[in-house]
């Protein structure tokens, strides 16, 4: 029985990690197209991307836009998250009705009603999907900001250090911040990672006026397959570098946890 679990992990980790595998290869590749090995090496579509002012246009716009989404959420989101779980938490079960509303919506839909509402206005089409995104990571914002405050509790921290003389201001910034930070920077970093590869609704309600990566990748797919696998390895390597990041930091705040 455990050499069978063993042979179906192995079959598993082939099957997802061959994918990955084959574009990285592609990606490198001068051609491949007769052997079952690239039939050779070169990095000649790595630095015709990097070349490219488009595709680096594209990346910082994707950074910015992700990031703006991102950073508007942690100044007005996660300070609402704060007050409400550790002051009021019967007003908990509106929040997390909120969260359940946002899966509710798909990209299409809520491209169609962003269009229909703000294009006879005079508000630029980009802010109002800054907007959406912002409330798309609404869910892991809350879910990672919630879990960390529980796990050190939260409220009894924060009275153990007002009771000591802290101000609110004080226990918060000196005490509860450095305590919940690992598990919040989680939340950003996975809300990031979601934003940097949304695709659906920036391309209907944004499109070519504002390429991101990911409508710069959708173009390339069209016209030269390794340049697109080069994109994606790109990708890849970018989110490798988040996840490694996020094992670290909660492998970080569950140590501060059992401690």
């Amino acid at each position: 029985m455990k050499k069978l679990t063993i042979v179906m992990l192995i079959l598993i980790g082939i099957y997802l990690t061959l994918p990955i595998v084959a574009t990285a290869l592609y990606a490198f590749s001068t051609e491949w197209n007769k052997t079952v090995l690239p039939e050779g090496l070169t990095v000649e579509w790595l630095t015709a991307l990097f070349q490219d002012s488009r595709f680096i246009e594209a990346f910082g716009r994707s950074i910015l836009l992700s990031g703006g989404a991102v950073l508007i959420s942690i100044l007005f989101i996660v300070p609402a998250i704060f007050v409400i779980v550790l002051y009021y938490p019967s007003l908990e079960k509106w929040f997390q009705a909120s969260v359940v509303m946002v899966y509710a919506f798909p990209g299409v839909i809520l491209a169609v009603g962003l269009i229909r509402f703000y294009s006879g206005t005079s508000l630029p089409m980009i802010i109002a999907v800054i907007g959406v995104y912002v409330i798309s990571v609404l869910p892991y914002m809350y879910q990672g900001t919630r879990n960390s405050l529980r796990n050190i509790q939260g409220r009894q921290l924060m009275d153990a250090a007002e009771l000591l003389g802290a101000t609110k201001v004080e226990a918060f910034r000196r005490v509860l911040l450095p305590s919940v930070y690992p598990g919040l920077f989680v939340s950003v970093l996975l809300s990031f990672s979601i934003l940097f590869g949304e695709f659906v609704l920036i391309n209907l309600v944004v499109g070519s006026r504002f390429e991101t990566v990911q409508i710069y990748l959708m173009e390339k797919l069209s016209t030269s397959g390794h340049l697109a696998s080069a994109i994606v390895f790109v990708y890849i390597v970018l989110m490798g570098i988040l996840t490694i990041v996020m094992a670290a930091l909660t492998k970080k705040a569950k140590g501060m946890t059992s401690a």
